[in-house]
Protein backbone atom coordinates (compact mmCIF):
# COMPACT_ATOMS: atom_id res chain seq x y z
CA UNK A 1 0.00 0.00 0.00
CA UNK A 2 1.03 3.36 -0.87
CA UNK A 3 2.58 4.96 1.79
CA UNK A 4 1.26 8.59 1.23
CA UNK A 5 -2.41 7.23 1.50
CA UNK A 6 -1.77 4.06 4.28
CA UNK A 7 -4.21 4.89 6.77
CA UNK A 8 -2.73 5.39 10.20
CA UNK A 9 -6.58 6.27 12.20
CA UNK A 10 -5.68 3.72 14.73
CA UNK A 11 -2.24 2.84 16.34
CA UNK A 12 -2.43 0.36 19.09
CA UNK A 13 0.09 -0.16 22.18
CA UNK A 14 0.97 -3.91 22.39
CA UNK A 15 3.42 -5.35 24.63
CA UNK A 16 5.83 -7.03 23.25
CA UNK A 17 6.12 -9.21 25.88
CA UNK A 18 2.91 -11.16 26.18
CA UNK A 19 2.22 -14.04 23.48
CA UNK A 20 -1.48 -13.22 24.01
CA UNK A 21 -1.61 -10.13 23.12
CA UNK A 22 0.52 -10.10 20.03
CA UNK A 23 -1.90 -13.14 18.52
CA UNK A 24 -5.35 -10.97 19.32
CA UNK A 25 -3.58 -8.11 17.64
CA UNK A 26 -3.97 -9.68 14.20
CA UNK A 27 -7.84 -10.23 14.33
CA UNK A 28 -8.05 -6.30 15.53
CA UNK A 29 -9.06 -3.83 12.87
CA UNK A 30 -6.56 -1.67 13.51
CA UNK A 31 -4.37 0.45 11.38
CA UNK A 32 -0.58 0.37 12.93
CA UNK A 33 0.46 -1.63 15.74
CA UNK A 34 3.36 -0.29 18.41
CA UNK A 35 4.73 -3.47 19.25
CA UNK A 36 6.40 -1.61 22.96
CA UNK A 37 9.24 -2.86 24.53
CA UNK A 38 9.30 -0.11 26.97
CA UNK A 39 6.68 0.68 29.11
CA UNK A 40 4.57 -1.58 28.42
CA UNK A 41 7.34 -4.76 30.04
CA UNK A 42 8.65 -5.27 33.15
CA UNK A 43 11.69 -5.03 33.89
CA UNK A 44 12.24 -8.50 34.38
CA UNK A 45 11.02 -9.15 30.93
CA UNK A 46 12.71 -7.08 28.73
CA UNK A 47 15.18 -8.91 27.29
CA UNK A 48 13.29 -12.12 26.87
CA UNK A 49 10.25 -9.85 25.37
CA UNK A 50 13.01 -9.40 22.23
CA UNK A 51 12.97 -13.13 21.20
CA UNK A 52 8.75 -13.26 21.70
CA UNK A 53 8.40 -10.04 19.82
CA UNK A 54 10.81 -11.50 17.02
CA UNK A 55 9.11 -14.65 16.50
CA UNK A 56 5.82 -13.26 16.91
CA UNK A 57 6.90 -10.84 13.76
CA UNK A 58 8.70 -13.92 11.80
CA UNK A 59 5.62 -15.56 11.87
CA UNK A 60 3.68 -12.74 10.26
CA UNK A 61 -0.32 -12.66 9.77
CA UNK A 62 -1.00 -8.76 10.48
CA UNK A 63 -1.75 -7.77 7.23
CA UNK A 64 -1.27 -4.81 6.18
CA UNK A 65 -1.14 -3.18 10.03
CA UNK A 66 1.74 -1.37 9.78
CA UNK A 67 3.90 -2.98 12.29
CA UNK A 68 6.22 -0.25 14.44
CA UNK A 69 8.69 -1.56 17.30
CA UNK A 70 9.15 0.72 20.01
CA UNK A 71 12.40 0.23 21.71
CA UNK A 72 13.97 1.60 25.47
CA UNK A 73 15.87 4.64 25.07
CA UNK A 74 19.42 4.23 24.05
CA UNK A 75 20.67 6.03 27.45
CA UNK A 76 19.21 2.43 29.44
CA UNK A 77 20.75 -0.68 29.67
CA UNK A 78 18.59 -2.25 27.25
CA UNK A 79 18.23 0.42 24.43
CA UNK A 80 21.09 -0.87 22.26
CA UNK A 81 20.48 -4.24 22.57
CA UNK A 82 16.47 -3.73 21.51
CA UNK A 83 18.10 -1.46 18.66
CA UNK A 84 20.07 -4.13 17.10
CA UNK A 85 17.23 -7.26 17.57
CA UNK A 86 14.42 -4.78 16.10
CA UNK A 87 16.99 -4.63 12.85
CA UNK A 88 16.33 -7.99 12.09
CA UNK A 89 12.83 -8.12 13.02
CA UNK A 90 10.30 -8.33 10.22
CA UNK A 91 8.62 -4.73 11.31
CA UNK A 92 8.27 -1.44 9.22
CA UNK A 93 9.89 1.01 11.25
CA UNK A 94 11.42 1.46 14.79
CA UNK A 95 10.21 3.94 17.27
CA UNK A 96 12.57 5.99 19.43
CA UNK A 97 11.24 7.06 22.94
CA UNK A 98 11.77 10.80 24.49
CA UNK A 99 13.10 12.08 21.46
CA UNK A 100 14.90 15.75 22.31
CA UNK A 101 17.05 16.12 18.61
CA UNK A 102 18.49 14.63 15.69
CA UNK A 103 21.53 12.88 17.29
CA UNK A 104 19.49 10.67 18.99
CA UNK A 105 18.00 9.51 15.44
CA UNK A 106 21.74 9.30 14.23
CA UNK A 107 23.02 6.69 17.03
CA UNK A 108 19.94 5.07 16.37
CA UNK A 109 20.54 4.47 12.42
CA UNK A 110 23.59 3.85 13.52
CA UNK A 111 22.57 0.49 15.02
CA UNK A 112 19.57 -0.58 12.68
CA UNK A 113 21.02 0.35 9.45
CA UNK A 114 18.00 1.91 6.77
CA UNK A 115 15.10 0.73 9.05
CA UNK A 116 12.63 4.01 9.10
CA UNK A 117 12.34 5.45 12.23
CA UNK A 118 9.97 7.09 14.45
CA UNK A 119 9.88 9.71 17.27
CA UNK A 120 8.22 9.59 20.39
CA UNK A 121 7.59 13.31 20.57
CA UNK A 122 7.13 13.92 24.38
CA UNK A 123 9.83 16.31 26.10
CA UNK A 124 10.28 19.70 26.28
CA UNK A 125 13.34 19.85 23.87
CA UNK A 126 11.56 17.98 21.90
CA UNK A 127 8.63 20.27 20.77
CA UNK A 128 11.54 23.27 20.67
CA UNK A 129 13.21 20.93 18.13
CA UNK A 130 10.71 19.22 16.46
CA UNK A 131 11.22 20.93 13.02
CA UNK A 132 15.05 19.60 13.05
CA UNK A 133 13.61 16.17 14.15
CA UNK A 134 11.26 15.63 11.57
CA UNK A 135 14.06 16.53 8.72
CA UNK A 136 15.94 13.85 9.39
CA UNK A 137 16.70 12.15 6.30
CA UNK A 138 15.74 8.28 7.72
CA UNK A 139 12.23 10.07 10.09
CA UNK A 140 8.96 8.84 8.94
CA UNK A 141 6.71 9.28 11.97
CA UNK A 142 5.79 11.20 14.51
CA UNK A 143 4.00 9.87 17.79
CA UNK A 144 3.00 12.43 20.46
CA UNK A 145 3.91 10.92 23.60
CA UNK A 146 1.63 13.40 25.62
CA UNK A 147 1.43 11.87 29.09
CA UNK A 148 4.82 12.33 29.38
CA UNK A 149 5.09 15.17 27.67
CA UNK A 150 1.94 16.97 30.68
CA UNK A 151 4.10 15.54 33.44
CA UNK A 152 7.67 17.27 32.27
CA UNK A 153 5.11 20.95 32.03
CA UNK A 154 3.58 20.02 35.73
CA UNK A 155 0.33 20.86 33.90
CA UNK A 156 -3.23 20.03 34.71
CA UNK A 157 -5.26 18.09 32.94
CA UNK A 158 -8.07 20.29 31.04
CA UNK A 159 -10.87 18.30 28.65
CA UNK A 160 -9.82 20.77 25.79
CA UNK A 161 -6.08 20.44 26.38
CA UNK A 162 -5.22 23.63 26.18
CA UNK A 163 -1.88 23.67 27.92
CA UNK A 164 -0.82 21.27 25.07
CA UNK A 165 -1.92 23.16 21.84
CA UNK A 166 1.22 25.36 21.50
CA UNK A 167 3.54 21.55 21.82
CA UNK A 168 0.97 19.87 19.43
CA UNK A 169 1.01 22.81 17.18
CA UNK A 170 4.49 22.63 17.16
CA UNK A 171 5.17 19.29 15.89
CA UNK A 172 2.22 19.23 13.66
CA UNK A 173 3.80 22.47 11.64
CA UNK A 174 6.95 20.30 12.00
CA UNK A 175 5.80 17.22 10.67
CA UNK A 176 3.74 18.28 7.32
CA UNK A 177 6.43 20.80 6.41
CA UNK A 178 8.71 17.35 6.08
CA UNK A 179 5.99 14.98 4.92
CA UNK A 180 6.14 12.95 8.83
CA UNK A 181 3.14 11.10 9.60
CA UNK A 182 2.02 12.29 13.23
CA UNK A 183 -0.51 10.63 15.56
CA UNK A 184 -1.72 12.13 18.46
CA UNK A 185 -1.09 11.21 22.27
CA UNK A 186 -3.65 8.64 24.25
CA UNK A 187 -6.48 9.52 25.66
CA UNK A 188 -6.50 7.48 29.18
CA UNK A 189 -10.37 7.08 30.17
CA UNK A 190 -10.44 3.87 27.87
CA UNK A 191 -14.42 3.25 29.30
CA UNK A 192 -15.35 6.91 28.31
CA UNK A 193 -16.35 6.73 24.46
CA UNK A 194 -17.57 10.00 24.60
CA UNK A 195 -14.78 11.80 26.05
CA UNK A 196 -12.79 9.71 23.37
CA UNK A 197 -14.36 10.87 20.56
CA UNK A 198 -14.26 14.48 21.32
CA UNK A 199 -10.34 14.06 21.60
CA UNK A 200 -10.22 11.90 18.21
CA UNK A 201 -12.68 14.97 16.41
CA UNK A 202 -10.18 17.32 17.75
CA UNK A 203 -7.15 15.61 16.62
CA UNK A 204 -8.24 15.04 13.22
CA UNK A 205 -9.39 18.84 12.99
CA UNK A 206 -5.77 20.13 14.00
CA UNK A 207 -4.63 17.54 11.26
CA UNK A 208 -3.19 14.33 12.86
CA UNK A 209 -3.54 11.57 10.93
CA UNK A 210 -4.94 9.59 13.75
CA UNK A 211 -4.40 8.48 17.43
CA UNK A 212 -2.24 6.35 20.29
CA UNK A 213 -4.56 3.60 21.58
CA UNK A 214 -3.99 1.93 24.70
CA UNK A 215 -7.04 -0.54 24.45
CA UNK A 216 -8.95 -2.74 21.70
CA UNK A 217 -12.24 -0.63 23.02
CA UNK A 218 -11.14 2.27 22.17
CA UNK A 219 -10.74 1.30 18.38
CA UNK A 220 -14.00 1.58 16.63
CA UNK A 221 -14.18 4.89 18.24
CA UNK A 222 -11.18 6.25 16.11
CA UNK A 223 -11.36 4.45 13.24
CA UNK A 224 -14.79 5.99 12.65
CA UNK A 225 -13.66 9.67 14.12
CA UNK A 226 -10.32 9.73 11.13
CA UNK A 227 -11.85 8.37 8.28
CA UNK A 228 -13.43 10.77 5.59
CA UNK A 229 -17.33 10.37 6.31
CA UNK A 230 -19.59 9.99 3.87
CA UNK A 231 -20.67 13.54 3.49
CA UNK A 232 -16.58 14.34 2.81
CA UNK A 233 -16.76 11.84 0.31
CA UNK A 234 -20.29 13.10 -1.67
CA UNK A 235 -18.34 16.37 -1.61
CA UNK A 236 -15.21 15.56 -2.57
CA UNK A 237 -16.29 13.61 -5.78
CA UNK A 238 -18.77 16.99 -6.50
CA UNK A 239 -15.63 18.80 -6.79
CA UNK A 240 -13.91 16.86 -8.60
CA UNK A 241 -16.28 16.41 -11.12
CA UNK A 242 -17.48 20.61 -11.20
CA UNK A 243 -13.81 21.31 -11.78
CA UNK A 244 -13.19 18.97 -14.62
CA UNK A 245 -16.14 20.50 -15.72
CA UNK A 246 -15.42 23.72 -15.46
CA UNK A 247 -11.66 23.23 -17.04
CA UNK A 248 -13.44 21.64 -20.01
CA UNK A 249 -15.10 24.68 -19.99
CA UNK A 250 -12.12 26.93 -19.84
CA UNK A 251 -12.57 28.07 -16.66
CA UNK A 252 -10.36 28.17 -13.57
CA UNK A 253 -12.55 27.71 -10.93
CA UNK A 254 -15.75 26.23 -10.66
CA UNK A 255 -18.67 26.69 -8.03
CA UNK A 256 -20.64 23.74 -5.98
CA UNK A 257 -22.90 24.67 -2.78
CA UNK A 258 -22.38 28.32 -3.56
CA UNK A 259 -18.13 27.53 -2.45
CA UNK A 260 -15.39 28.63 -5.22
CA UNK A 261 -13.69 25.58 -6.10
CA UNK A 262 -10.39 26.00 -6.71
CA UNK A 263 -7.27 23.71 -8.10
CA UNK A 264 -6.00 23.58 -4.23
CA UNK A 265 -9.70 21.94 -2.96
CA UNK A 266 -8.87 19.41 -5.71
CA UNK A 267 -5.69 18.41 -4.12
CA UNK A 268 -7.68 17.67 -0.86
CA UNK A 269 -10.84 16.31 -2.30
CA UNK A 270 -8.08 13.27 -4.37
CA UNK A 271 -6.54 12.79 -1.11
CA UNK A 272 -10.02 12.24 1.09
CA UNK A 273 -11.09 10.05 -2.12
CA UNK A 274 -7.87 7.91 -1.68
CA UNK A 275 -7.97 7.63 1.97
CA UNK A 276 -11.63 6.25 1.78
CA UNK A 277 -10.24 3.79 -1.00
CA UNK A 278 -6.92 2.99 1.40
CA UNK A 279 -9.83 1.95 4.34
CA UNK A 280 -11.93 -0.02 2.03
CA UNK A 281 -8.66 -2.08 1.19
CA UNK A 282 -8.19 -3.01 4.49
CA UNK A 283 -11.36 -3.53 5.65
CA UNK A 284 -11.49 -6.02 2.59
CA UNK A 285 -8.96 -7.74 3.82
Amino acid sequence: MDATTRPTRSVLYIPGSKERALEKAKTLPVDAIIFDLEDAVAIDEKVGARDTLKTALAEGDYGNRLKVVRINGLDTEWGEDDARAVAEMNCDAVLLPKVDGPAQLDALAALVGDKPLWAMMETCAGMLNANAIAAHPQLKGFIMGTNDLAKELNMRFRADRLPLITSLQLCLLAAKANGVIIVDGVYNAFKDDEGLKNECEQGRDMGFDGKTLIHPAQVAVCNEAFAPSEAEVDLAKRQIAAFEQAEAEGQGVAVVDGKIVENLHIVTAKKILAQAEAIEALAAE
